[in-house]
């Protein structure tokens, strides 16, 4: 059975892969659906969902539009979760290749590496950075993707470690090919298949840590986020819960979707697993 097939006999997986298609549409379509800026005050204060047609999901402590927010935050914590991951792969890929290829000291000290930054806790690690870069856009990324690619490294490392032994491997060795271009065109694009699940993961991760530091108030002071939305009405659970529970609703079901994909992803190309199930 192909990894397709694995792929679409796993309800969960379509499920996400589905609630993860419509949040990207949201993303894109986010500018011509709210062209204004979501700071923009348009109504009254505490104004309950479904209570005007103008705003259906009402309107926050300020009188801001909750639709809106949503619309403009999807957007952000998607491109956050995305390049955040990209840039975390870029670190933690060439570090477990590295490691795991070459062995002996080089594994050695590059492991050491890995888990000085693994000691500390990752989110009070986070906090410091944006801190002290003050908070943006790129010192929330940076800061997402130093304490996200220690376990990239681990998992690429024990790859390698399992494929560096391997025929094809030993071949390209005895006909002359040099380090890097065995590493690139031999090993690496058999880790590929685990790289992509846990990137997927990642993503989820990087959502959840980004709209973490937004709740604390260390997010982008010009975008609009989901975590603020929810630090913005947390005072008001009682009274006014909607301003807070909506954006966290949303934090959930992006996250819950790309879990769902990634263990769609794993089932699709694990094909020892696919064999376990089917």
């Amino acid at each position: 059975m192909s990894g397709l097939a694995r792929f679409a006999r796993n309800r969960g997986a379509l499920i996400g892969l589905v609630l993860l298609v419509l949040l990207i549409a949201v993303a894109l379509l986010g500018p011509s659906l709210y062209p204004t800026s979501p700071w923009r005050l348009v109504g009254r204060p505490f104004m309950a969902p479904f209570a005007m047609d103008r705003f259906p999901l009402g309107t926050d402590t300020l009188g801001r539009d909750i639709a809106a927010g949503l619309v403009h935050g999807a957007r952000v914590s998607l491109l956050i979760g995305l390049v955040s991951t990209l840039v975390s792969l870029m670190i933690g890929v060439p570090v477990g290749a590295l490691a795991g290829y070459l062995g002996g000291v080089a594994d050695d000290l590059l492991m050491r590496f890995t888990e000085f930054f693994q000691t500390i806790p990752s989110f009070a690690l986070a906090i410091v950075i944006v801190a002290i870069l003050q908070p943006s856009l790129t010192s929330i990324v940076i800061a997402i993707a130093i304490v996200s690619w220690p376990p990239v490294a681990r998992l690429v490392r024990g790859e390698v470690m399992s494929l560096r032994s391997r025929e094809y491997v030993l071949a390209a060795v005895t006909v002359g090919q040099s380090t890097p271009r065995i590493i690139l065109t031999q090993v690496l694009p058999n880790t590929v298949a685990p790289i992509v699940v846990m990137g997927s993961l990642m993503v989820a991760s990087a959502i959840l840590l980004e709209s973490s530091l937004s709740f604390l108030g260390l997010g982008d002071p010009n975008l609009m986020t989901w975590g603020y939305m929810v630090g913005a009405g947390r005072t008001r659970l009682l009274d006014a819960w909607w301003i807070s529970f909506l954006p966290g609703l949303a934090i959930f079901l992006t996250v819950l979707a790309l879990n769902l994909v990634g263990e769609g992803l794993n089932d699709a190309l694990n094909p020892r697993l696919a064999r376990g199930r089917d």
